[in-house]
């Protein structure tokens, strides 16, 4: 299951919970004063859209936004001081950064719930304290791993100074753990009133979205979004075995996309929606713009995808790298 599904499905249970509310109801009145109600504080909701300069600045129409995805994993080991220096040398406007926590609270750069993809370590973040985790190696598996020494897991503040200092967009990319990664944040907020223009939180789950600008709703938010996510891995492999259980979330999948285009996102005051490349159409990124919300498309991974979105969807995306085609990172 995704690292970000459990979110996903308590905001559609609480859809489905609507649903069976109207369905056991035999009150007339009922029926029409949930969805009423459900409607009115969805088109009513204070938490209306923020605008970004940087994001605003950098989608005119000479310059599209280039985020480095964990900091350009291709170009560098992800989510690293290094990644983040690499990607400005680069070109990058801005560096997508994974936010997770250590055993003890330590908020970190960390795309897995686990060390064993990126570092020479073993073992899930929930049972290893920061003081265990800065002793990995976030380079031992990367390609350019020799470029790279000396290279430690960073907490979130030190990506944060680092990012200001190369005047980078930030695109905070919240996996989890949606009250301790709001409360953080909020505290980097206020420690650094520049990220207010210079960058956003996103994250797959809406609750994440929507406590962060319940918390401070002078942050910039953006939904993060890839179609069948629930029911497929992220190459498209089916994400289980049974029959039964694929096309049950195969539904869940069709509510979830229905929610988040019809009055999530509305809900939650985002002021992009970072979707899934395969999904961005001229089509799509209008209907956005006519409302004010700036598409980002993830994760474009060639120069000839790059200059299509740049030249004729006129959108801002992400990518693995600034440098050369490559493949997609998961």
């Amino acid at each position: 299951m995704l690292c970000h599904g459990e979110g996903l499905l308590s905001s559609l249970a609480a859809l489905l919970a609507l649903a069976l509310a109207l369905a056991l109801s035999r009150s007339p009145a009922l029926a029409c004063l949930l969805p009423a109600g459900f409607t009115w504080r969805c088109t009513s909701c204070p938490w209306s859209p923020r605008r970004l300069r940087a994001l605003s600045a950098s989608c005119g129409p000479a310059h599209r936004a280039r985020i480095a995805h964990r900091g350009g994993a291709h170009d560098a080991p992800e989510n690293t001081l290094g990644a983040i220096r690499q990607a400005a040398e680069n070109g990058a406007t801005g560096v997508e950064l994974d936010l997770e926590f250590s055993a003890d609270g330590v908020p970190i750069l960390m795309h897995d719930d686990s060390v064993e993809r990126t570092t020479d370590g073993a073992g899930r973040l929930r049972d290893l304290t920061f003081e265990e985790i800065r002793k990995l190696n976030p380079s031992a598996k990367h390609r350019l791993r020799s470029q790279f020494q000396d290279q430690k897991v960073p907490t979130l503040r030190e990506a944060v100074v680092e990012s200001m200092h190369h005047n980078l967009t930030i695109y905070f990319d919240v996996k989890g753990h949606a009250n301790q990664a709001v409360d953080v944040l909020k505290q980097l907020y206020q420690e650094f009133p520049r990220l207010y223009n210079s960058s956003i939180v996103c994250s797959f789950m809406p609750d994440v979205v929507y406590k962060m600008r319940q918390a401070d709703r002078n942050v910039v938010t953006a939904l993060t979004h890839r179609p069948w996510q629930l029911s497929h891995l992220g190459n498209g492999t089916p994400r289980f075995n049974s029959c039964w259980k694929h096309y049950l979330y195969m539904g869940l999948d069709v509510i979830l996309d229905w929610s988040l285009h019809s009055f999530l996102w509305r809900l939650c005051g985002v002021s992009a929606f970072l979707i899934q490349k395969n999904f961005v159409s001229q089509d799509y990124v209008r209907h956005w713009s006519s409302k004010g919300v700036h598409v980002v498309a993830w994760t474009v991974n060639t120069f000839a995808e790059k200059n299509y979105y740049e030249s004729v969807l006129e959108c801002s995306y992400i990518t693995d790298s600034l440098v050369e085609d490559c493949d997609p990172h998961y």
